[in-house]
């Protein structure tokens, strides 16, 4: 079955013919991204991709958004683009639809994608399990959280709000970024650390402590000075936020009882090579009487190019069992 794949975000919609049978992704086509400020809706963006792809546009189709997906209209954070699940048919002349929230679609990716499309991280070099529960954590924009059970060739995935559990410092460095946060935040979550945000108020603590001056940046800035080694204290707070990510991200696996992680999102991709010879792994296993738990868990990252997308038509054949 032919179907359209749909990820919406703030700067961008993406969009990519797929096919599936029996449950499963078996192709996905080239994805056309639109910028969402160009266009006035979703259905005009939609029309527009129908004349971008100069052919006949399924009658199905399937939608990540990044937001909550419950009640009768969908809004978004960062566009004024409005989505309502019930005109879908009029309005796309799609009969068959799925509406799901984008880091449910990443886990999806995740259930779905071959052993190609992970790269190892920490813990045992092996490929994911097949039963058990997968911990997805995906650093952006905030932090989102998801955990995948599968057992049997059968799998589910639970969308979770695990970004905002309470940030827990380590050492006296964390202490101090903790403090700085809590002057603006009565309760300091952990997306406020480990999201790409949270690198400024990463970069300004360390600054304090080390008695520089410093010039108020933008976290993409940072990120770029602290990953290419442009500036050396950006690149302490790209290992601090490595530090932190593989704390957090190890307290979500416990939480889970899982038995493997996956980082996800595009900020895992962007620093795959810090990760790596960070101090994350370390972090991930320091889990006291469970550290022999934690060492023995794959820890992988998605490569996937088009997680967003691989994933929604991934969870319409779950839906519609396609």
């Amino acid at each position: 079955m032919q179907l359209v794949a749909v990820d919406i975000g703030g700067t961008h919609a993406r969009f990519a013919l797929a096919e599936v049978e029996a449950g499963r992704v078996v192709a996905l086509g080239e994805a056309i991204t639109l910028k969402t400020a160009d266009h006035a809706s979703f259905q005009l963006a939609w029309e527009e991709f129908g004349r971008q792809l100069g052919a006949a546009v399924p009658d199905a189709v399937a939608i990540a958004v990044a937001g909550p997906v419950g009640g009768e209209i969908i809004k978004f954070t960062n566009n004024p683009w409005i989505i309502r699940p019930a005109m879908i048919p009029e309005k796309l002349g799609a009969n068959d639809y799925v509406v799901v929230n984008d880091f449910a679609a990443v886990a999806h990716a995740v259930a779905q994608a071959g052993p190609e499309h992970f790269q190892h991280l920490s813990g045992p070099d092996q490929e994911l399990p097949d039963s058990g529960t997968i911990s997805v954590v995906g650093p952006g924009t905030g932090l989102g959280v998801a955990q995948l059970w599968r057992e049997g060739g059968r799998y589910r995935v639970q969308p979770t709000e695990g970004g905002h559990i309470d940030y827990a410092p380590l050492d006296a460095i964390e202490d101090a970024i903790l403090a700085r946060l809590r002057k603006r935040h009565r309760r300091v979550s952990a997306e406020r650390v480990v999201a790409g945000p949270g690198i400024v108020d990463i970069y300004e603590t360390l600054a304090g402590i080390e008695g520089q001056p410093f010039t108020p940046r933008e976290d993409k800035e940072l990120w770029t000075l602290g990953t290419s080694g442009q500036d050396s204290l950006a690149a302490a707070a790209v290992d601090r936020f490595c530090l932190s990510l593989g704390s957090v991200a190890g307290d979500l696996a416990l939480a889970h009882g899982a038995s493997a992680l996956v980082m996800a999102g595009g900020l895992g991709l962007r620093i795959k090579d810090t990760l790596l010879r960070s101090g994350f792994a370390d972090r991930f296993r320091a889990k006291g009487r469970f550290e022999h738990l934690m060492a023995a868990m794959p820890v992988k990252l998605i490569t996937h190019p088009q997680p967003g997308l691989f994933g929604a038509a991934a969870a319409f054949a779950q839906a519609h069992h396609a």
